[in-house]
């Protein structure tokens, strides 16, 4: 994959002087603040999703967004990236072969995503809820695999360290803890981040597991399950849709993952918990 990156301005956050009271307290002071920028993805030449991100990490994110979304089938298939920096946003063009392109436009899509979207710029039912193929990894952990790196997390977590605004997903191989962490202001694009990190460095997506500091939506058991990663565990609550899909695919997913707690919902058998108490 060819890349260029021209003239990328934004920032991922910046000050802001703010009047901070705490009961009584009152000061005022200097706070950070993450920023979140429209990123637009055209796809040989026409203009496809405009996704509000924190502006780092882009290409992974693309090639990303690209795979999990079933644009691509493979990180060889983004041809080239080119990320240009505009006045309003970031465009980020992408070339992919023109077998894939002319699927991509027979879908059609929305041209807006907000920062929280999931299903979001999809048009059909069908378009939405894609099935990923049964993931069939023989991946097992210890409970204490978990915990420690639900212990850890948070001092990988640089950007939310600093703005207490953004979401993370980190990459963790059992006995070797956490290995990277993407962050975002959407939990979905920093899933992709993720993702596409993994598949450009070519890592072992049977080794380790995703842990991500949000909610368990739909979508990012989809995004997971899509690339035949077999473990999501999550520190909030699942939705009803996202276990279904989770039990019909075999992916193991945990919800309330905080420290020393969690939920199994889905396929237990990857995790056991011998030494866990």
């Amino acid at each position: 994959m060819d890349s260029l990156l021209l003239d990328l301005g934004w920032p991922s956050y910046q000050q802001s002087t703010v009047d901070r009271w705490k009961g009584k307290l009152y000061e005022r002071k200097q706070d950070y603040i993450a920023e979140e920028v429209p990123i637009s993805l055209i796809y040989n030449g026409m203009p496809h999703v405009v996704m509000l991100a924190t502006p780092t990490n882009l290409e992974e994110f693309a090639l990303g967004f690209s795979i999990t979304e079933g644009i691509i089938k493979s990180p060889q298939e983004l041809l080239s990236v080119r990320i240009y920096n505009r006045s309003n946003g970031i465009e980020v063009q992408l070339k992919i072969p023109d077998h894939r392109f002319q699927c991509m436009t027979d879908k059609g899509r929305n041209l807006t995503g907000r920062t929280g979207c999931g299903l979001c710029g999809a048009s059909t039912l069908k378009q939405a809820i894609r099935q990923p193929k049964p993931v069939n990894g023989e991946l097992t952990l210890c409970a204490e695999d978990l915990r420690a790196a639900l212990t850890d997390i948070s001092n990988h977590q640089k950007l939310n360290q600093i703005t207490g605004a953004v979401h993370a997903a980190a990459w963790v191989v059992p006995r070797q803890g956490i290995i990277s962490i993407r962050e975002d202001v959407g939990r979905h694009n920093a899933l992709d981040k993720l993702i596409g990190f993994l598949l450009r460095n070519d890592k072992d997506l049977s080794a380790g597991f995703i842990i991500v500091t949000s909610r368990a939506s739909y979508e990012m058991v989809q995004k997971t399950a899509w690339v035949g990663i077999t473990l999501l565990a999550a520190i909030s609550a699942p939705t009803g849709l996202a276990i279904r899909l989770a039990n019909e695919t075999g992916l193991t997913l945990i919800g309330f993952a905080r420290d020393d707690q969690h939920v199994i919902y889905t396929h237990p058998q990857r995790l056991t918990h011998n030494n866990y108490l």
